[in-house]
């Protein structure tokens, strides 16, 4: 059981479940509407929290109703909310969510209007409890902060750093933490830049290593499972495992993401931990929410 930190942010996610994605300029019904709490940091926690750890979260709320609602529910999974930053104007983000009953995809529409958590918030926080911290890869300058700050005061601390959108000179981040996680979104997206094959995530992986050689990477791929690379150059592969039908992949990720970090805390290694990964993202596939049974 390890404690851990993360940071990154919380939404309010308004998710509306249809039949079919509409077509543009068309009108539909909802075949159900529900409102939660989001977002990659806090979502990865909640995950972590339900496998035994102790989870705190950095992150920047309002004072509001949505503020509270998020609150209410880290709080119904024991995540201490103590570090974070409290705003009293703004808007929390929120993301409105088409889900497709058909495949379980789903459309995201995403509006904030709050500050990030920045270096200033993450220089006040206690490093000493934690045996994890993991970060989210946005908000670059002030993240890059964060990082070079943990290694100047807590260089043995073991860091995850998600990377799931291209953003500028985010590469700046990689050589800073001991893993990365990577989605196939962000490697299909840079695969131009870096010259690999968008297809390849071993490809894209060791093009990765050689800005980060001291980490250990992960990289989602769909359909296809998940990719590991270690240091010393051994590639994983793991494949997926869907469930009987998929019903919502929201947060899919964020649940992979808590998988490795779960067994990396316990000492596993890479191959386990991607495998342990790859079956609780395919689990909650084939359910709403992020409720996971531990047995």
């Amino acid at each position: 059981m390890a404690t851990i930190l993360a940071i990154g942010i919380a939404t309010l996610d308004i998710i509306n479940t249809v039949n079919q994605y509409p077509q543009e300029d068309t009108e539909i019904r909802a075949l159900s509407q529900r409102i939660c709490r989001g977002g990659n940091a806090t979502n990865t926690l909640v995950i972590l929290s339900q496998l035994g750890h102790h989870c705190t979260w950095g992150g920047v709320y309002v004072n509001d109703p949505d503020g509270q609602l998020i609150l209410e529910d880290l709080a119904q999974h024991h995540i201490d909310t103590s570090n974070c930053r409290i705003e009293s104007q703004g808007k929390v983000p929120t993301s409105y969510i088409i889900l497709n009953q058909r495949n379980g995809s789903r459309t995201i529409v995403h509006y904030r209007l709050l500050p990030e958590f920045d270096f200033k918030d993450f220089q006040s926080i206690q490093l000493n409890p934690f045996d994890w911290l993991h970060f989210e890869g946005r908000n670059i300058i002030e993240t890059a902060r964060m990082l070079e700050r943990v290694q100047q005061i807590a260089p043995t601390l073991p860091i995850s750093l998600e990377i799931e959108k291209p953003r500028p000179q985010i590469e700046q981040l990689f050589n800073k933490v001991n893993v990365l996680l990577f989605s196939k979104a962000f490697a299909q997206a840079n695969a131009q830049k870096f010259a690999y094959n968008k297809n390849d995530a071993a490809t894209f992986l060791r093009t990765m290593q050689q800005l980060a050689p001291k980490a250990r990477l992960f990289c989602t791929w769909g359909a296809k499972g998940a990719y590991a690379l270690d240091t010393d150059g051994t590639l994983f592969h793991c494949p997926a495992y869907p469930p009987s039908q998929i019903v919502d992949t929201l947060g899919a990720g964020d649940t992979f993401n808590a998988g490795i970090i779960d067994n990396l805390c316990r000492q596993q290694n890479l191959a386990t931990a991607l495998n342990h990964a790859c079956r609780l993202a395919g689990k909650k596939c084939g359910q709403l929410g992020l409720s996971i049974s531990t047995t």
